[in-house]
């Protein structure tokens, strides 16, 4: 008889809940941006941090909008430049996961951080 192995409870693109410093107050939204096979083998992920957006916010560079279509109550700006890390095991709950055309989004927003 074979034991299989169980599936992670998160994925890359998911969308969670965190404190992301231990010394915040409140948790936000961050994405996870760790690939599903190393997420498998670790128990910290990197993440883009992500904070509620108000309407007269400008998104600069690097800053990609996220909103219901991704699972989230309210629009949300996510980091493309900065990658915190978090421990999995303080994640409170998954509330959504990015959409596939907001994915793209995310990924030239991080290349073009990256190129400088």
């Amino acid at each position: 008889m074979t034991l299989l192995k169980p599936q992670p409870l998160y994925h890359q693109w998911d969308i969670v809940r965190v404190r992301v410093n231990p010394t915040d107050r409140d948790q936000h939204y961050v994405v996870i941006i760790t690939p599903n096979e190393v997420i498998a083998k670790r128990t910290r992920v990197n993440v883009l941090f992500g904070t509620s957006r108000h309407p007269a916010d400008k998104s600069a560079m690097g800053m990609v909008v996220l909103d219901e279509a991704d699972g989230l109550d309210r629009q949300t700006i996510v980091d493309c430049a900065f990658f915190p890390v978090i421990n999995l095991a303080n994640i409170t709950a998954r509330v959504g996961s990015v959409t596939y055309e907001r994915r793209q989004v995310i990924l030239r927003a991080i290349a073009a951080c990256l190129r400088g």
